[in-house]
């Protein structure tokens, strides 16, 4: 075998063992929410079933927890993106001498543990409330204890550092002379902003609106702090796994998976559709008319995916509504009661034999009969031996 092909094989190999390392958990805690028992397994499988994604869906903690998490989500995305374009413009702009400096001050919330983050949020704006003069009941009071806006100030405070990055890789490859020529023109600084700048950016803009709003969705150091009376899913999900888990939260990462795998397939399958229209419309690529296949799924392997696991879903819903796993589990319940009873009636034969074999033993030990006084008795020399109570007692 030829060095080359050791080489594809150990790269092969890696390759299974790296996937496996990152994708194994999620296959399993996906097959998990599928299974019967009360308690996330996978082996031993008993019965296939779609409780438990009727249990996430009756669970209001989960529900409130996801509807807290979307709003938090959305005002961080809209403050962090703000606050991280603008620093970028700045940043761009900014006298050579201090750039490094500025670009220093943006970046070091991403260094600051978000325990920190969340604690001096939350005294911050308590302190300055009392500074102001606002009480508990006043709007304005209520607004900087509101654990919602906090958690949109904290979590805002170091993810608009994640969005700035994605900014100023955007911002290398604009030319500032396009900005020159417009204001050349007679165009103002917010006409150049908002017709050449603003367009130029708007890849960057929603990357780092979507880098946003997973970095808020999956925060949990800083959220902890700042959330108050409120709960996110992240701290509903850490309180759950402290008091006992059900397969409803494997439910819930199987259906988050599936929407992240959805939506990926759709900008994928987006973006190979639009590459496709712009190689025919050059000339790059002749469209083949004659093929059973739609337009959009010609060439198309990310179409085709969103259509299979489209059809995969759909299928799912309609075994849902008519599954019932109830049969099953009366079989499973039968057989743990017959195996209970075997290892019961398994325990008392060998507790049965040890006596017996103990018995047997007695005799060839020469140990005195109980109520005979002899020292060997118990382990108390035979003290409380019936006849020595008689005759404490007549004493």
């Amino acid at each position: 075998m030829s060095s080359q092909n050791l080489i594809r094989i150990a790269l092969g190999a890696y390759l299974v063992i790296f996937f496996s390392y990152l994708l194994g958990p999620l296959v399993i805690m996906s097959l998990t929410a599928f299974n019967s028992p009360g308690f996330p397994s996978v082996s031993p499988w008993e019965c296939f079933t779609y409780e438990w994604f009727d249990v996430l869906i009756r669970d209001k903690h989960i529900r409130d927890g996801i509807i807290n998490s979307v709003i938090i989500g959305i005002g961080t995305v809209i403050l962090s993106v703000s606050m991280g374009l603008a620093a970028s413009i700045v940043l761009s702009q900014i006298w050579a001498r201090f750039r490094s400096t500025f670009y220093t001050l943006i970046i070091a919330p991403i260094l600051i543990p978000g325990v920190v983050l969340g604690i001096s949020t939350l005294v911050f704006w308590d302190r300055f409330g009392g500074f102001l003069g606002m009480s508990d009941g006043s709007m304005l009071g209520s607004l900087f204890h509101n654990g919602i806006f906090l958690t949109i100030l904290g979590q805002s405070s170091f993810i608009a550092s994640y969005t700035m990055l994605v900014f100023v890789a955007r911002m290398q490859r604009f030319d500032p002379i396009l900005n020159e020529a417009a204001l050349d023109l007679g165009a103002t600084h917010t006409q150049a902003f908002r017709k050449i700048l603003l367009p130029f950016m708007r890849p960057a803009i929603a990357s780092a609106a979507v880098l946003a709003f997973l970095a808020s969705f999956e925060n949990y150091n800083t959220t902890t702090f700042t959330i108050v009376d409120y709960k996110t899913l992240t701290t509903v999900l850490a309180q759950k796994v402290r008091l006992g888990i059900n397969p409803s939260i494997s439910s819930l990462a199987f259906v988050i998976i599936v929407l992240t795998i959805f939506a990926a397939l759709i900008f994928e399958a987006v973006n190979r559709n639009k590459a496709r229209k712009e190689a025919i419309r050059t000339g790059k690529e002749v469209e083949k008319k004659a093929s059973v296949l739609p337009a959009f799924m010609r060439g198309n392997p990310a179409a085709f995916g969103v259509v299979l696991l489209s059809f995969i879903v759909i299928v799912m819903f309609g075994t849902a509504m008519k599954h019932n796993p109830a049969e099953c589990k009366a079989q499973v319940f039968e057989a743990k009661q017959v195996e209970i009873k075997r290892r019961i009636e398994a325990l008392k034969e060998k507790r049965r034999l040890k006596i017996e074999a103990q018995g047997g033993t007695r005799p060839a030990t020469g140990a005195a009969k109980p109520g005979t006084g002899s020292s060997s008795n118990g382990s108390f020399g035979g003290v409380f031996a019936p006849s020595n109570l008689n005759n404490t007692q007549g004493d």
